[in-house]
């Protein structure tokens, strides 16, 4: 039988209770928003917090709202409403792309955004889309709100910028003219962790490239991102052939592991064609040619 150990449990009525409960149940009190991470590692007894605190309630974080040159996606927004979102489908649509293979209806209508980007699972999605637009995390703690760049934001597996007593209340992703993005993903079947991922955002200044950047998940890049490539194509020309040799740079400068998804030259590779796939796809978008 799978049966969690004993704890206390809270509902976090705003996002100060939140950290109040947290200070004050020291550091064996958990978050839990969605729960489809945590809760299955407790029935396992792999995680065994003393104190939940729910904070299912705070819609104030289940907000996608547009602020001048960005858009702030609050932390509770749940995975269906950012996919059914027109906001986020008119100016990222990497996240739409990204959106659509992640896990499946059930999940999506419970598990959040912040909840993703928390775990920090060196194949979750949304951590290689959101660093591909240069996204900011908002965090905030007894002291206020800081901000730190999702390329700084995960500090290794399943650890996070976010301190204890602190929590991630927003996502915010600027809004630069011009752009377009996209995303894909091989999994072993729908729904599943990636065997690996790609994303890519564009902004072409006729057929140069002015900016660009590029995720990548499950294959073992550092903070999920592939600067080589990204400096290899910034300033150069929007070519097939350009787009082909930033994959094979992607993929050179990746680490992927070996485990039961794939070995590491069958993960090399599919990082380098997913990444010149996703910059193709991004270069049609922001050219109109493909919606």
């Amino acid at each position: 039988m799978q049966v969690p150990a004993q704890f206390e449990y809270f509902k976090a009525t705003s996002v100060d209770d939140a950290i109040a409960l947290l200070t004050r149940h020291g550091p064996e009190s958990f978050l839990v928003a969605g729960g489809h991470s945590l809760l299955p590692m407790m029935k396992l007894r792999l995680a065994e917090p003393e104190t939940l605190i729910d904070i299912n309630g705070l819609d104030d974080l289940a907000v996608i709202a547009v602020e001048s040159d960005r858009v702030r996606i609050g932390a509770m927004v749940r995975h269906s409403a950012l996919l059914a979102s027109p906001v986020i489908a008119e100016h990222f649509p990497i996240l739409t792309d990204a959106e659509r293979v992640i896990a499946d209806p059930v999940v999506r209508n419970r598990g959040t955004v912040g909840g993703s980007l928390c775990q920090a699972d060196p194949s979750e999605d949304l951590s290689a889309a959101f660093s591909a637009m240069r996204a900011t995390a908002v965090i905030r703690g007894a002291d206020g709100e800081r901000q730190v760049p999702v390329r700084e934001f995960h500090r290794g597996p399943y650890e996070t910028a976010v301190e204890h007593e602190e929590l991630l209340v927003a996502v915010e992703v600027p809004i630069l003219a011009g752009s377009s993005s996209a995303y894909a993903k091989l999994e072993r079947r729908a729904g599943d962790w990636a065997v690996a991922a790609a994303g890519a955002m564009l902004r072409l200044d006729g057929d140069t490239v002015a900016e660009v950047g590029i995720g990548l998940s499950a294959v073992g890049a550092s903070h999920f991102v592939a600067p080589e490539a990204e400096d290899l194509l910034r300033g150069g020309p929007a070519t097939d052939d350009a787009f082909v040799e930033a994959g094979r740079l992607a993929a050179r400068h990746c680490s992927p592991s070996a485990d039961q998804r794939g070995p590491v030259d069958y993960k090399r590779h599919l990082a380098g064609e997913l990444t010149t796939r996703v910059l193709r796809r991004a270069a049609r978008r922001s050219r109109g040619e493909e919606a």
